[in-house]
């Protein structure tokens, strides 16, 4: 009779600067959209599990906002989740993209400190020309000694399975954290606030996606409708009246988007009802960040 393998499972903390894809790598991991996705730097703004489980392992990845060096309250909060995700990870997939290069050692050096199983991810190699990938490698083994560089494409899935193999060979025998029908540990309340958060770094420009913040205030499912009202937070005047747009334009089309994204995520219809406030200087704002759950 053969011996069953034993089941294991572990936390993967996913970290490296912003825009890289860290959460683009998560979503195609888990093959959920878990994390939302724009080709702005810091959109992810907490730390986000995704979890995959199988009958042999449960993997809890961990989407953590890109690493950087704050310059006001909010940015302090997600470096903090940054830090904390490396307390209880059990792996460390650090990631770059194709083109950068190596000014990341004083986050490097503590995830080093922490002696947890670090795999070092190149991605974007979709964009690569030539040789381009290959000198990467090579470049990047002989700035960082340890390190046995990988290469994905986080949005082709390019080099995807061969990482998820390799993570669960580094995780330790351990029952599963969460039940098996679980993919995310976020309740429905913030995955749609940060879908309309997601629609507002797509939808406009400049300093507002930076200056918004979402908090869904009401979310009751019916059988065959799910009635969602949201209030997005600015930090100025002006700022509001660029969400709502000339007679409305702007905030009807803001919700549109998001209502789109919402049906195709909980598969109901969805009735959403957005609303536009001021809290001024909220980014630099203690108290009012806590409010906020950060």
């Amino acid at each position: 009779m053969t011996e069953a393998k034993p089941f294991k499972s572990g936390f993967v903390t996913i970290m490296g600067k912003p825009n890289v894809g860290k959460s683009t790598l998560m979503n195609q991991l888990t093959g959920e959209r878990i994390s939302i996705v724009s080709n702005r730097a810091q959109t992810t703004r907490h730390r986000i599990f995704g979890i995959v489980t199988t009958p042999e392992y449960q993997i809890v990845y961990s989407d953590t906002p890109g690493t950087l060096d704050p310059s006001y309250k909010l940015q302090e909060r997600m470096m903090g989740f940054v830090k904390k995700s490396l307390e209880d990870a059990d792996v460390i997939l650090f990631m770059v993209e194709l083109g950068e290069k190596n000014d990341h050692q004083e986050w490097i050096d503590m995830a080093r400190r922490t002696e947890i199983p670090m795999l070092f991810v190149i991605n974007k190699t979709d964009l690569g020309k030539g040789s381009q990938v290959e000198d990467k490698v090579t470049y990047w083994k002989e700035q960082l000694d340890w390190a046995e560089p990988m290469t994905v494409s986080a949005v082709t899935g390019e080099g995807v399975d061969l990482l998820q193999q390799t993570i669960v060979s580094h995780l330790p025998e351990h029952p599963p954290y969460f039940p098996e029908d679980e993919m995310t540990d976020k309740s429905e309340r913030f995955i749609t606030a940060e879908i309309v958060r997601e629609k507002i770094f797509l939808q406009y420009k400049q300093e507002i996606p930076y200056s918004s913040e979402v908090v869904v205030t009401s979310f009751k499912e019916e059988e065959k409708i799910i009635r969602i009202a949201a209030e997005i937070f600015v930090e100025r005047d002006s700022q509001k009246g660029i969400i709502i747009g000339k007679k409305g334009e702007s905030i009807k089309n803001l919700g549109i988007a998001a209502r789109q994204e919402l049906e195709s995520f909980f598969g109901k219809q969805i009735h959403l009802e957005t609303f536009v406030k001021v809290e001024k200087d909220w980014r630099k704002d203690d108290s009012k960040l806590k409010r906020f759950g950060y």
